[in-house]
């Protein structure tokens, strides 16, 4: 190969002592900067061991306070999931319907709640439930948290389900009419299972925003998810708010990790099928397969000592 990059030149002596040079500023300023912050902290007593240690030595913190809200936070975002996914792909769907009213009223509905943020849907979500239900108020908050979640990322969701259809050639509805086949059918069985694999990462992107949200409602309706947990545990420990909100991140970052590590396991393996070539025919199933009057040699079939016979 050509010793020239298809995308740019390959850098002389003086742009490689200049790469040299600004990589060692850019270590340089972020050094500074984790000592700055580092010293910050140590300057108000933020990284003293006593402010930490209930993290690692007191099972309480766990029990009494993270667990309980990493516990409402899954609930809360596998509830919003389970609802958005087929809820989006349904209107995503609808919004490539050939009929007007269809398209038109899905189109309205994803649009609307898509310009809206989820915070004043969780918002207007609460106040429903307070005034037109007998929701409990302590079981209000998830209500409301869902709900919001739902409304928006279905929306988000059905752009995502759409814009992966309408990638596909045309040739894939092209073909399965002409065999017959009828719109639904077009949908459900070629359109959908090859969009899918494409889709998988916007989508995931999305599951990970809800996760997140969540936090949403612990600020502004007292849900007690994951971030909520912070307060009172600082308040019991001392004032120790760095090291809670930096554990709570840290569980944030376990758990979206883990939901993307499986998303792109998902993704490698619908991959991988998409690329088998399908069920392999054995020679004693061709055997059987052929005429009485034929019978296929394994030598035919790429195996070995095989004989043919008429």
């Amino acid at each position: 190969m050509s010793s020239r990059s298809v995308l740019y030149d390959v850098p002389g002596p003086r742009a490689r002592r200049r790469n040299v040079l600004l990589t060692g500023l850019f270590l340089v300023a972020l050094a500074a900067l984790v000592w700055w912050v580092a010293q910050s902290l140590a300057d108000k007593n933020q990284l003293e061991w006593v402010k930490w240690r209930p993290f690692f030595t007191d099972s309480r913190a766990w029990s009494t306070y993270l667990l309980p809200g990493l516990e409402n936070t899954l609930i809360a975002a596998s509830l919003a999931m389970v609802i958005a996914l087929p809820l989006g792909a349904l209107f995503g769907i609808a919004r490539l319907s050939e009929h007007w009213w269809v398209r038109g009223t899905a189109g309205t509905v994803v649009e609307f709640f898509r310009a809206i943020p989820v915070l004043i849907l969780m918002l207007f979500a609460n106040a429903a439930y307070s005034e037109f239900t007998d929701i409990s108020p302590d079981s209000r908050p998830l209500y409301a948290v869902v709900t919001g979640l739902v409304l928006y990322n279905a929306s988000v969701l059905a752009e995502i389900v759409r814009a992966g259809i309408l990638s596909l050639p045309s040739g894939q509805t092209d073909a399965a009419k002409a065999i017959g086949m009828r719109k639904s059918q077009v949908m459900r069985h070629v359109l959908l299972p090859q969009s899918v694999t494409a889709m998988l990462p916007a989508i995931v992107s999305q599951l990970v925003v809800i996760v997140k949200d969540t936090a949403l409602g612990g600020a502004l309706l007292g849900f007690s998810e994951l971030l909520a947990s912070v307060r009172p545990m600082s308040a019991n420990y001392g004032a120790n708010t760095i090291a809670s909100f930096t554990v709570v991140a840290v569980v944030f970052v376990v758990l979206n990790f883990a939901l993307t590590s499986f998303a792109s396991w998902l993704e490698g393996r619908l991959r991988r099928g998409k690329r088998s070539t399908g069920a392999v025919v054995g020679a004693d199933a061709v055997d059987q397969l052929a005429t009485p009057g034929e019978r296929v040699s394994h030598d035919d079939l790429g195996g070995a000592g095989g004989t043919s016979s008429k």
